[in-house]
């Protein structure tokens, strides 16, 4: 049985039938953790204020501290970007003609009254 939530909440998890490629899983989370720490990072770098403890030592163990933050965020799904990533990837690609059909039961024609006498 597969669970079905939102997309944003952490307990997310990917609506399939099979079980998703682990490869694809992997890089996945990797990328998610790329993303958070770059998110991290940028949030460190807004500071505005110098903290009376700053230093190189105390940088570089913060950086440290925030990758392995990232790491574990993404690991745990809290942000649910690879859970998308997944479900997105895991789909078959769509073919020209199912894609237009889909598109056109999705979005029927409106009626025109017809004016011939």
């Amino acid at each position: 049985m597969t669970q079905v939530s939102s997309p944003l909440s952490p307990s997310a998890t990917v609506a399939a039938t099979a079980a998703p490629d682990p490869s694809l899983v992997k890089a996945a989370k990797a990328f998610e953790a790329i993303f958070l720490r770059q998110m991290i990072s940028a949030m460190r770098s807004s500071s505005l204020s110098e903290g009376l403890n700053d230093s190189s030592a105390g940088e570089q163990f913060r950086d440290m501290s925030d990758a392995r933050t990232a790491d574990n965020m993404a690991e745990t799904g809290s942000f649910g970007v690879a859970n998308m990533l997944i479900r997105q990837l895991s789909r078959p690609p769509a073919t020209p003609g199912t894609a237009a059909a889909g598109y056109a039961a999705a979005n029927p024609a409106p009626a025109t009254e017809s004016t011939t006498p």
